[in-house]
Protein backbone atom coordinates (compact mmCIF):
# COMPACT_ATOMS: atom_id res chain seq x y z
CA UNK A 1 0.00 0.00 0.00
CA UNK A 2 2.81 2.38 0.86
CA UNK A 3 4.48 1.79 -2.49
CA UNK A 4 1.24 2.49 -4.38
CA UNK A 5 0.70 5.72 -2.48
CA UNK A 6 4.29 6.93 -2.83
CA UNK A 7 4.34 6.07 -6.52
CA UNK A 8 1.10 7.91 -7.18
CA UNK A 9 1.91 11.03 -5.12
CA UNK A 10 5.62 11.44 -5.80
CA UNK A 11 6.07 10.01 -9.28
CA UNK A 12 2.89 10.74 -11.23
CA UNK A 13 2.80 13.46 -13.83
CA UNK A 14 -0.06 15.92 -14.00
CA UNK A 15 -2.94 16.50 -11.63
CA UNK A 16 -3.49 14.01 -8.80
CA UNK A 17 -7.27 13.73 -8.94
CA UNK A 18 -7.85 10.31 -7.44
CA UNK A 19 -10.33 8.45 -5.28
CA UNK A 20 -7.93 6.63 -2.98
CA UNK A 21 -10.37 3.97 -1.76
CA UNK A 22 -11.16 2.82 -5.28
CA UNK A 23 -7.58 3.08 -6.50
CA UNK A 24 -6.04 1.07 -3.66
CA UNK A 25 -8.73 -1.61 -3.57
CA UNK A 26 -8.61 -1.99 -7.37
CA UNK A 27 -4.82 -2.33 -7.36
CA UNK A 28 -4.67 -4.83 -4.48
CA UNK A 29 -7.97 -6.66 -5.12
CA UNK A 30 -9.19 -6.34 -1.54
CA UNK A 31 -11.93 -4.33 0.12
CA UNK A 32 -10.71 -0.85 1.13
CA UNK A 33 -12.16 -1.17 4.62
CA UNK A 34 -10.16 -4.35 5.20
CA UNK A 35 -6.98 -2.78 3.80
CA UNK A 36 -7.48 0.29 5.97
CA UNK A 37 -7.85 -1.80 9.13
CA UNK A 38 -4.82 -3.88 8.20
CA UNK A 39 -2.73 -0.77 7.52
CA UNK A 40 -3.77 0.86 10.81
CA UNK A 41 -2.95 -2.25 12.82
CA UNK A 42 0.56 -2.42 11.34
CA UNK A 43 1.44 1.29 11.05
CA UNK A 44 -0.49 2.78 14.02
CA UNK A 45 -1.93 5.52 11.80
CA UNK A 46 -4.82 5.43 9.38
CA UNK A 47 -4.35 5.03 5.67
CA UNK A 48 -5.85 8.50 5.20
CA UNK A 49 -3.31 10.03 7.61
CA UNK A 50 -0.49 8.33 5.74
CA UNK A 51 -1.76 9.70 2.42
CA UNK A 52 -1.98 13.21 3.90
CA UNK A 53 1.57 12.95 5.26
CA UNK A 54 2.88 11.85 1.88
CA UNK A 55 1.07 14.71 0.16
CA UNK A 56 2.56 17.19 2.65
CA UNK A 57 6.04 15.84 1.89
CA UNK A 58 5.34 16.33 -1.81
CA UNK A 59 4.20 19.90 -1.09
CA UNK A 60 7.49 20.52 0.73
CA UNK A 61 9.45 19.14 -2.21
CA UNK A 62 7.58 21.26 -4.74
CA UNK A 63 7.95 24.38 -2.59
CA UNK A 64 11.69 23.83 -2.28
CA UNK A 65 11.98 23.52 -6.07
CA UNK A 66 10.27 26.94 -6.17
CA UNK A 67 8.87 26.41 -9.65
CA UNK A 68 5.15 26.42 -8.78
CA UNK A 69 2.93 28.69 -6.74
CA UNK A 70 1.05 27.26 -3.77
CA UNK A 71 -2.15 27.43 -5.83
CA UNK A 72 -0.55 25.40 -8.60
CA UNK A 73 0.73 22.86 -6.08
CA UNK A 74 -2.75 22.57 -4.53
CA UNK A 75 -4.27 21.98 -7.96
CA UNK A 76 -1.61 19.45 -8.96
CA UNK A 77 -2.11 17.41 -5.77
CA UNK A 78 -5.89 17.42 -6.03
CA UNK A 79 -6.70 19.74 -3.13
CA UNK A 80 -10.04 21.51 -3.32
CA UNK A 81 -8.36 24.82 -2.43
CA UNK A 82 -5.13 26.42 -1.29
CA UNK A 83 -6.75 26.92 2.11
CA UNK A 84 -7.37 23.17 2.43
CA UNK A 85 -3.76 22.41 1.52
CA UNK A 86 -2.53 25.03 4.00
CA UNK A 87 -4.72 23.62 6.76
CA UNK A 88 -3.44 20.06 6.29
CA UNK A 89 0.14 21.31 5.95
CA UNK A 90 -0.11 23.21 9.24
CA UNK A 91 -1.64 20.24 11.06
CA UNK A 92 1.27 18.03 10.02
CA UNK A 93 4.19 20.46 10.24
CA UNK A 94 2.98 22.94 12.84
CA UNK A 95 3.51 25.88 10.51
CA UNK A 96 1.85 27.34 7.43
CA UNK A 97 3.48 26.68 4.05
CA UNK A 98 4.84 30.23 3.78
CA UNK A 99 6.67 29.92 7.09
CA UNK A 100 8.09 26.55 6.07
CA UNK A 101 9.39 27.99 2.84
CA UNK A 102 11.01 30.95 4.63
CA UNK A 103 12.51 29.11 7.59
CA UNK A 104 13.05 25.49 6.69
CA UNK A 105 14.56 25.87 3.24
CA UNK A 106 15.56 22.34 2.27
CA UNK A 107 14.57 20.32 5.34
CA UNK A 108 12.38 17.37 4.38
CA UNK A 109 11.68 13.94 5.82
CA UNK A 110 12.87 10.84 3.99
CA UNK A 111 9.86 9.03 2.47
CA UNK A 112 10.62 5.75 4.20
CA UNK A 113 10.51 7.40 7.64
CA UNK A 114 7.01 8.86 7.31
Amino acid sequence: MKNLIIQKIHHSQGMLDIKWAGFISDQLHYDYKYLGMLFSSVESITLEQYIIRQKVERVKELMIYDELTLSQIAFQLGYSSTAHLSSQFKKITGMPPSEFKNTMGGKRNHLDTI
